[in-house]
């Protein structure tokens, strides 16, 4: 913070000692240590509360984030739950208008095993022989 070297460190402290005197120069100091650790404790402070503050401005910024992913999956869910509704509206109004007219919709068609298409098969080899 303060580039002071040595040299100077002690002009300081022998210019203090002229001026403050030999018999006050403790109490002096000890009143100086006493306030540099009380502003060291101030700054400290503050710089713990500033990073708080950015932590929880982060904190704020993903949630709003998290929140508006939220609110996007819930409006595509919406969407597709909606699609899905029509649709099944639209076949069941198919079925429904085939019904009232009287035609007879196909009957579902299963679609064979593994087994009955090797079946198939044999039979049809059969028949060809």
């Amino acid at each position: 913070m303060f580039d002071i070297g040595f040299s100077e460190l002690l002009v300081i402290a022998l210019v203090t000692l002229i001026v403050v005197g030999p018999e006050r120069l403790p109490k002096v100091a000890r009143t100086l240590g006493h306030m540099l650790g009380r502003l060291q404790r101030y700054v400290n402070d503050v710089k713990a509360d500033i990073a708080r503050e950015m932590e929880l401005e982060e904190l704020r910024k993903m949630r709003a984030s998290v929140e508006e992913s939220a609110r996007e999956i819930e409006r595509s869910l919406h969407e597709e739950v909606n699609r899905a509704e029509r649709e099944i509206q639209a076949v069941a109004e198919a079925v429904e208008k085939s019904t009232v007219e009287g035609v007879t919709t196909a009957e579902p068609v299963s679609l064979p095993s593994r087994e009955g298409e090797a079946r198939g098969r044999s039979a049809t080899d059969e028949q060809k022989r």
